[in-house]
């Protein structure tokens, strides 16, 4: 019979990959140094190979340490699952449930889906992070969350995804633009009067693509950390900018001297969609999460309030 692994030592080496360090992986493992790297070491002999290049005091991942590393937390991720799914009997809906959402979705459903969890699945507890596309699915890869709410499309290829309704951009611009032509023909807008995002931030790669923005002198070099900045941004300078209904809906143009118009050219749109490892146990929760969500953002994201 093989060997059995140590899933604390797992978890003491993929600490210390995080850390790259010995005294702050062991802190935050609450043992000491010395522990932490007789684990280490005890692991290499379980495993018969050489995960660090260790000289002196300075170390290196080898390669296949690495790739433990990515295995193990994989294997720490069902683990935890296999834990979770016990102590809920199998239940769907129950249990703790770690959920990312990019912040151009966040704060125009968070309030309303709490609220409808609380009142549909009481034994469901939600713990949510907002964070950028890129963050969120490395997260859900990392096995820290288990469910993501994004928009679409974006590469996804390691995760399952369920789409729910697609998100119509509008162009917003000043009231006293709306009736010299800049609403019908891009081309007549002034230099740098088209203001968006940052680019870390998916909308705006969403926007340049749908909305199909290729006059890179019309787009200006500020760029917005957060869609109310934007609004702000495009409110005082002035300029135009596009957004989805999801946001418009919500009234993010409340108390501005702006308006959102449809765009003439083949309505344009992102897609809102839930993301989740395909390796899960925990799809039917994931499907009725889904429905829940579903909800909420067929309802804001629809043409007209």
């Amino acid at each position: 019979m093989n060997k059995l692994i140590s899933l604390k030592q797992l978890h003491y080496l993929i600490t210390l990959y995080d850390h790259q360090h010995f005294g702050r992986a062991a802190t935050a493992c609450f043992i000491s140094q010395s522990t932490l790297s007789a684990a280490i070491t005890n692991l290499e002999e379980t495993l018969n190979a050489q995960l660090l290049e260790r000289d002196h005091k300075t170390f290196l991942f080898t390669s296949l340490g690495e790739e433990i590393v990515r295995r193990a937390r994989f294997m720490l991720q069902q683990n935890n699952e296999l834990l979770d799914y016990a102590k809920n009997q199998g239940k769907a809906m129950q249990g703790k449930f770690y959920l990312g959402v990019i912040p151009t979705i966040a704060p125009f459903i968070l309030s309303d889906l709490q609220v409808l969890c609380q009142q549909l699945y009481p034994d469901l507890s939600l713990f949510i992070r907002e964070d950028t596309t890129d963050n969120v699915l490395n997260y859900l890869g990392e096995g820290k969350l288990d469910l993501v709410i994004l928009a679409l499309p974006y590469p996804t290829a390691n995760f399952q995804t369920k789409i729910l309704c697609n998100d119509y951009f509008k162009l917003v611009l000043p009231k006293s633009w709306l009736h010299q032509g800049f609403d019908t023909e891009i081309t007549k807008l002034p230099e740098n009067s088209i203001f968006l995002l940052e680019k870390e931030h998916c909308l705006t790669e969403h926007t340049l693509q749908a909305c199909q923005l290729k006059e890179s002198e019309k787009i200006n070099s500020f760029f917005a950390t957060s869609l109310h900045t934007l609004i702000q941004m495009v409110n005082h300078q002035p300029g135009i900018t596009f957004l989805p209904n999801l946001a418009i809906n919500s009234r993010i143009l409340a108390n501005t001297d702006l308006v959102a118009v449809p765009l003439k050219n083949d309505h344009p749109y992102r897609q809102i969609g839930l993301a989740w490892r395909a390796t899960s146990h925990r799809i039917q929760s994931y499907n009725l999460f889904a429905e829940l969500v579903a909800q909420i953002v067929i309802e804001k994201c629809a043409d007209a309030l």
